[in-house]
């Protein structure tokens, strides 16, 4: 039998699935035959495979390389589950000594650590003591300094694999644009043919960007149209624990807060109710997220724009790595441009050109009138068609109005108030409103004063919202609007303006459901056996069974373990753990 033959039959044993997914069979092979590899796989798409699988089939150990211990114990628990000889070695694991003793004896097919570990001199001559098969560096892009999640240590891992140049290299990534995976290839070294790039899309994330006006019925509306799992990605500690609150309050869902700020037994006991629960929604900071491996989270949304469309696309990519329907949407306000704008001046110059161009990327995801999905895909050099169906602009296409003729007297209320006014106060002077403020400071006399009326006023929200997100008008250090970007070219008229205007929306509409069964007994009956077992076991119950399999059993109804053994994601080691117990709970309906 050839490797990759082999590796099928591992791959039905071990996992239970009767075939690879998109370009999982390319990786594999490359490391079966010794070649090091840069694996570009959107999430969800089963990277963890990629190096579990040769792990399993080849003699000696993979050590992977993962930026946090909450993940690596994560997938140290589905590893675990499918009955792959697998251990963590970190600071905060009290069996380290079993876990030297088993990677010398050769007991090991996965040992995890992070990269500050990994760097150390110690641990290079540690791997000295026993036969290693392969280095899978997970969450490459923090190879990167281009990267949006750079972590130092990330560079010192050339010189360990270096010391072992006979052990292939698979670095694994869902995020890095075209520079960030000529750097990570260059740091890790591996050769220029040795890049699998198995595409960005997640068909089954339906993206969504709107104006924030009140987020806590946005939110609200949100989680009563997915009542499964859901993140909310908030700006400040301050308004994670704010969020919480209101949610909770308003939904009656179990709504948890997480941040930097809390003591650390509240974060990681937030954290595990969340990846225990089939319907808890957290709240936090971009902290949170890197770290969960969680399969069954039916939304993502942003209380504010990200920093990066990296960032964005790594944050939304937590939403339905079962490859169930799910959500990402964003609220986003013109003052999130503001603050961002105004924190380039805090960037390192050498990088400053670069944070800018990435921002201006993210403000046309923000603004565009055309496919959401198409402007991330071609973000990341792919070339996508013009229309997906699955994103709110593909749905319900918003119209585009030219608002050259109000951008210039908008423009031009700025800078004859002086630059130093906020959007209200220009709002009133270009309507006419005569307000004491207004009459107070001269600006009832100024040539702009009254020129705005009818549909133009009920513009300028809007368009303001537009200007700020690109660049053309900035906020000063008090709060007022001045002039940026290409402000004085459309003042010129050299320059045009067109904004996006949505349509109304109907409060309330649903996404598209996860495809699970309605009111079938048997399913709920599934559901609940699986519950039970992963309480018994201590682990979340995605571990036990995914709801896709779930979804199998209850089509199905297997009546022997034979039967029970055809389906996906039935391996042998959970078919001799569960499968009586889940054939009498089928038997019994």
């Amino acid at each position: 039998m050839n490797a990759i033959a082999g590796a099928r039959q591992s791959l039905k044993d071990v996992f239970g699935f009767d075939g690879f997914r998109g370009r999982q069979e390319a990786v594999v092979a490359r490391v079966l035959e010794g070649r090091s590899t840069l694996a570009v796989m959107p999430t969800g798409a089963g990277k963890s495979l990629t190096y579990q699988l040769p792990a399993v089939t080849l003699p000696g150990t993979c050590v992977v390389v993962s930026p946090l211990i909450a993940l690596m114990h994560d997938q140290l628990r589905s590893a675990r589950a499918n009955g792959i000889r697998a251990a963590t070695l970190t600071s905060v694991d009290a069996d380290w000594r079993e876990t030297q003793h088993a990677f010398r004896a050769g007991e090991l097919d996965l040992l995890y650590v992070a990269p500050e570990r990994a760097s150390q001199p110690a641990f290079r001559e540690f791997l000295s003591a026993a036969p290693l098969c392969l280095f899978a560096v997970d969450e490459a892009h923090c190879v990167s300094e281009w990267g949006h999640d750079f972590r130092p240590d990330y560079r010192l891992l050339r010189g360990l694999m270096d010391a072992f140049p006979e052990v292939p290299r698979l670095a694994l990534t869902a995020t890095a644009d075209r520079q960030t995976r000529a750097d990570v290839m260059a740091q890790l070294g591996i050769p220029e043919d040795g890049l699998v790039l198995a595409g960005f899309d997640r068909p089954n994330i339906r993206y969504s960007i709107r104006h924030r006006d009140n987020p806590v019925r946005q939110l609200t509306e949100l989680m009563a149209s997915e009542p499964g799992p859901g993140i909310v990605y908030a700006p400040t500690r301050r308004k994670v624990e704010e969020l919480a609150e209101k949610l909770a309050a308003a939904t009656g869902r179990p709504v948890l807060p997480y941040h930097a700020g809390l003591d650390a037994e509240v974060r990681a006991a937030n954290q595990a109710g969340f990846v225990a629960s089939e319907d808890m929604v957290i709240v936090a900071t971009v902290a949170f997220g890197m770290g969960i491996d969680k399969p069954d989270v039916r939304f993502v949304a942003h209380v504010g724009v990200p920093k990066s469309i990296e960032g964005y696309y790594q944050e939304t990519g937590r939403a339905g790595r079962d490859g169930d329907p799910s959500q990402a949407v964003m609220f986003w306000g013109a003052g999130d441009f503001a603050t961002a704008r105004q924190r380039l001046a805090e960037v390192d110059e050498a990088r400053r050109s670069a944070e800018r161009a990435r921002l201006d990327a993210l403000a046309g995801l923000v603004e565009t009138a055309g496919c959401r999905r198409a402007v991330l895909l071609r973000h990341f050099g792919e070339d996508p068609p013009s229309t997906c169906g699955n994103c709110d602009n593909c749905l319900e296409q918003p119209s585009v109005t030219d608002v050259t003729e109000l951008a210039r007297k908008l423009l031009s209320a700025v800078y004859r108030t002086g630059q130093s006014f906020g959007m209200g106060h220009l709002q009133k002077v270009l309507t006419g409103n005569e307000d004491e403020r207004v009459r107070q400071r001269g600006h009832d006399r100024l040539s702009v004063f009254g020129i705005v009326e009818g549909e133009d006023a009920r513009l300028l929200q809007p368009l303001s919202r537009a200007l700020q997100a690109r660049g053309d008008l900035v906020a000063t250090e008090h709060g007022g609007l001045a002039l940026g970007g290409s402000a004085r070219s459309i003042l010129k008229g050299e320059s045009g303006v067109e904004i996006v205007i949505p349509p109304k929306r109907q409060r309330g509409r649903r996404g598209d459901a996860a495809p699970n069964p309605v009111g079938d007994p048997l399913f709920e009956a599934l559901r609940a056996l699986r519950k039970e077992l992963a309480e018994e076991a201590q682990v979340p119950p995605y571990v036990i069974f995914h709801d896709s399999t779930l979804r199998e059993m209850a089509a199905n109804r297997p009546a022997t373990l034979a039967q029970l053994a055809q389906l996906p994601g039935v391996g042998a080691k959970k078919l001799e753990a569960y499968g009586e117990r889940f054939l009498l709970e089928i038997a019994r309906h």
